[in-house]
């Protein structure tokens, strides 16, 4: 398997990991087992610095959550300036802080709803797992509007669910709902895109595209979408 289809080394997600540990030792400890297990298992990261590695382009991670894609891009020695922006303010501050405790350098996070205003950047874009949560209007508005800000030497990194009539497509959808009903995201699954409607919309926007799958060993239908101009 290729370095972009594992996870992340156990000693290196331990280490990442360890940023969200609380202050003290009865603290909530939900975010560091939840970052521990999910660097440990979700390809995801390696694939998104697989994408971003040849680019110095200032980034912007459009629905950041917990902001691990900076602490990913900082282990693996990348240096661009990182932004991260996301509707859930609770996220956002624990993204914050864990930062904060870890030194991250030129790292930053913000509070805004992406459904009602788009952010100023040029640069590289990555927007992981998050399309599956708008509606299929919306999702072409964000891709467009992400098109719209790379610079010539950056990179869209998507990773998204897709929908076809596989078995683990249905698995991304049961296990969405689930994610919403305990709490973790705040909102259900809307509409989970195409690989074909995507490459048609990322090509309208006159980009350049490649998609691969991107599930590893999760029972999951993640794929990875890279767009240049």
């Amino acid at each position: 398997m290729s370095e972009a289809g594992r996870p992340l080394d156990p000693a290196l997600a331990q280490r990442i990991a360890s940023a969200f540990l609380p202050k003290f030792p009865l603290g909530n400890r939900y975010d560091y087992y939840y970052v521990r297990a999910k660097l440990r298992t979700d390809p995801l990261y390696p694939g998104a610095l697989a994408a971003l590695r040849d680019t110095r382009a200032p980034v912007l991670d459009l629905g950041c959550g917990l902001g691990l894609l900076a602490h990913a891009l900082r282990s693996d020695g990348q240096t661009q300036t990182y932004r991260g922006v996301d509707n859930d303010a609770a996220k956002i501050a624990r993204a914050g802080r864990a930062a904060e405790s870890c030194g991250l350098p030129d790292a930053c996070f913000e509070r805004m709803d992406l459904a009602r205003e788009t952010p100023e950047h040029r640069g590289s874009i990555a927007i992981l797992d998050v399309l599956q949560y708008l509606d299929a209007d919306a999702q072409g508005v964000a891709l467009r509007n992400a098109a719209a800000m790379l610079s010539d030497d950056a990179v869209l990194v998507v990773r998204s669910a897709i929908a076809d009539d596989s078995r683990r497509a249905n698995t991304s959808r049961i296990t969405d709902r689930l994610a919403n009903w305990i709490g973790w995201m705040q909102f259900r699954p809307r509409s989970y895109p195409t690989l074909d409607g995507l490459r048609a919309t990322l090509e309208g926007a006159g980009l350049r595209v490649e998609t691969r799958p991107l599930y590893g060993d999760t029972p999951f239908n993640n794929w990875l979408i890279v767009a240049r101009r």
